[in-house]
C-alpha cells in the first residue's frame, strides 16, 4: 500500500507565551501545499525501513516513521511486521514539515492496511505524540492551529488560484533555537506581550493586505543569524509576490504569485527551487 505525504506551509506565526509543560503557545496557519513524498509499506516477516530521493538524517530508530509503527504495535500487538520504504522529496528540517506528514501518513497507511479501525480523533491523538504538527497532517486541510498547534479549526483560505514558489537555501534552523532567540530579543521571558489582530482575522482579508500584518514572528531572530534567507524573502517581492514569508521556524521561504513565474534570479544558487501550480 503506497500513499503521498505532502508538505505544509506557515502562512503567519505568532509565539504567544510559554506554557507551563515547557511548550509554547502559537497561532498559525497550516496549510497543504503539493510537494510529495512517497511512502510504501508492504508486509514483512521483519520491520525494515529503506529510504531513497534526498538524504534522510538519523537512524531507523529515530524515523518518525518507524516511530508511528511501535506507537501502534503498543496498543495493537497484533500488529504484523512490515517494510517501509520512503522517498524523500521535500527537503528536511526546512520548515516544511516533511517529517510530521510522513508519520502522520504512516498512522493512516497501518490503519488502512490492517483494518485497525481507528477514528480520526484517535488518529489525531496518536500523532501527537510523535510530533506537535503531525495532527494537522490528518486532516490535512487549512487549519488555524493553536496551543503547541495540535488544537486545530479548518478554515475557508485558498490560495490554489496563485502560483506559489519554495525557495529553501538547505540552512538547518534549529527550532528550540529559534525559540531561545526569540525570548532573548523580542519578548519578556514569561509573558509574551501582543497587540493588534490575530491571524484568523488578518487571513480573512485580501492577500494584498498580508505582507504588512501577516508575520512570522522567527523571521527577526532566523534573518539576523542568516541573513542569506532574508534575501530570499526580498527577492520573491522584487520578483512580484503578493506575498512572501519564512515557512515555521525557517529555512523554507515560500512566495504566493499571481502569474507564472521565471525563477532566473536564484541561478546559480545551490537552492532547492520548487513552483507549485
Amino acid at each position: 500500500m503506497i500513499s503521498f505525504p505532502n508538505c505544509k506551509i506557515n502562512i503567519g506565526l505568532q509565539v504567544l507565551g510559554k506554557r507551563e509543560d515547557g511548550f509554547h503557545e502559537i497561532e498559525t496557519v497550516f496549510y497543504p501545499v503539493a510537494l510529495y513524498d512517497a511512502l510504501e509499506i508492504i508486509s514483512s516477516a521483519t520491520l525494515e525501513f529503506t529510504a531513497t530521493g534526498l538524504p534522510v538524517d538519523g537512524s531507523m530508530a529515530d524515523n518518525l516513521c518507524v516511530k508511528a509503527y511501535h506507537l501502534l504495535k503498543k496498543d495493537f500487538p497484533q500488529l504484523p511486521y512490515v517494510k517501509i520504504h520512503l522517498h524523500k522529496s521535500i527537503p528536511m528540517g526546512a520548515g516544511l514539515g516533511g517529517g510530521s506528514a510522513d508519520s502522520a501518513f504512516m498512522l493512516n497507511l497501518l490503519n488502512n492496511k490492517f483494518n485497525l479501525n481507528l477514528t480520526t480523533p484517535q488518529l489525531i491523538n496518536y500523532a501527537l505524540q510523535l510530533g506537535s504538527d503531525c495532527p494537522f497532517f490528518i486532516i490535512n486541510k487549512p487549519c488555524i492551529a493553536k496551543g503547541r498547534g495540535e488544537r486545530l479549526e479548518e478554515i475557508e483560505v485558498d490560495i490554489s488560484k496563485y502560483k506559489i514558489v519554495l525557495v529553501n537555501p538547505g540552512i538547518h534552523v534549529n527550532t528550540g533555537w529559534a525559540f531561545s532567540q526569540l525570548l532573548k530579543q523580542s519578548y519578556n521571558e514569561k509573558t509574551f506581550i501582543r497587540t493588534g489582530k490575530s491571524i484568523k482575522q488578518i487571513i480573512a482579508q485580501p492577500i494584498i493586505s498580508w505582507k504588512d500584518e501577516l508575520l512570522n514572528d522567527f523571521e527577526l531572530p532566523v534573518f539576523n543569524a542568516h541573513p542569506q534567507i532574508k534575501e530570499i524573502k526580498e527577492t520573491l517581492y522584487k520578483m512580484g509576490a503578493l506575498y512572501a514569508a519564512m515557512s515555521g521556524s525557517g529555512s523554507t521561504v515560500f512566495g504566493v504569485f499571481n502569474t507564472n513565474i521565471d525563477t532566473k534570479m536564484f541561478e546559480g544558487k545551490n537552492y532547492f527551487i520548487k513552483t507549485i501550480n
